[in-house]
């Protein structure tokens, strides 16, 4: 999820409950993760896109009870959502197809690159403005994501690489559509109609090779509502109450957990790659969100925009 911009004048009590439920939501997100990787070791990538849906539909259709929201998830506008829908079968097909294949560590690697597609793809979208701070720690990033991938032939990541890339591709387009449908559309909606694309179409395409569940595989099926659930609840919380620029780099602490579910589930330690090409990636990032918080500071004491 790419922040918003940064806002003065929060306590310093909310940015450390911010802090604590994004911690939560990345915990969650990994164990998800996990699970997303097992079953892709079992299931085509489409079924375990159309699994994570159908597993998560029961539970947003509580949240959603809860909140008194069912009527507000239809007063959308539905060329955004459809077209959301489709990037989220993309999105989670590919991920599962890479994840499949590559450490937990290396992939989350490549999908750091995400929050720097978000910058870019929001100029012809949004009609934001990139300052050359940003295209700076743009480049910096893809630079990361290059060494990452491995610069020879022979150590190549290849389709899993380029499929993780896919994924986290759809996913800055996604959460770029998320904030162009969130101007006028309640947020509820956004999840909801996610969801039914994952569960319906990515079901219909897995139709003509699904394989039939195994039941040993059903505690799984429920890690993966209860953590997704879980973690979409926690890092809602985390940017509702704090600084956007102090919880965001907490975002990265995802790489931590990949390598120990790694080591822990599959006895895989990260090699000198993935870690240099992480560390470039991550601090693109963090500069890019260091950039956002100065030049919104500049905005809040002068009154007027900064180019």
């Amino acid at each position: 999820m790419m922040p918003a911009l940064p806002v003065r004048g929060l306590p310093a009590s909310g940015n450390l409950r911010s802090i604590a439920a994004m911690l939560a939501a990345v915990a969650l997100f990994a164990l998800m993760d996990a699970v997303l990787k097992h079953l892709a070791g079992h299931y085509p990538p489409l079924q375990v896109a159309a699994l994570r849906g159908a597993a998560a539909l029961p539970l947003v259709m509580v949240y959603l009870s809860w909140r008194g929201a069912w009527g507000r998830i239809w007063r959308v506008r539905w060329p955004l959502h459809a077209l959301r829908g489709v990037l989220a079968v993309v999105m989670l097909s590919s991920f599962a197809y890479g994840v499949g294949a590559l450490p937990l560590a290396n992939a989350y690697t490549l999908f750091f690159v995400a929050p720097l597609l978000i910058t870019v793809m929001a100029v012809p979208l949004l009609g934001e403005r990139v300052r050359r701070s940003h295209w700076t720690a743009i480049a910096a990033g893809m630079l990361g994501v290059v060494v990452a991938l491995r610069p020879t032939p022979q150590a190549f990541l290849g389709w899993p690489g380029l499929a993780v890339l896919l994924s986290a591709a759809c996913y800055a387009a996604s959460a770029v559509l998320g904030r162009l449908a969130c101007r006028s559309d309640a947020p509820e909606s956004l999840v909801w109609w996610s969801m039914v694309a994952l569960a319906f179409g990515a079901g219909a395409l897995a139709a003509p090779h699904w394989r039939p569940i195994d039941p040993q595989h059903l505690p799984a099926l429920a890690a993966l509502a209860v953590t997704g659930f879980g973690a979409q609840l926690a890092i809602t919380e985390a940017f509702r109450h704090g600084q956007a620029a102090a919880v965001a780099p907490f975002e990265y602490t995802a790489l931590a957990w990949g390598v120990a579910l790694d080591a822990l589930l599959w006895g895989v330690w990260p090699d000198a790659a993935t870690l240099a090409g992480a560390a470039v990636v991550i601090a693109a990032g963090l500069t890019l969100l260091r950039s956002e918080r100065l030049h919104a500071r500049r905005e809040l004491h002068t009154g007027t925009p900064h180019p």
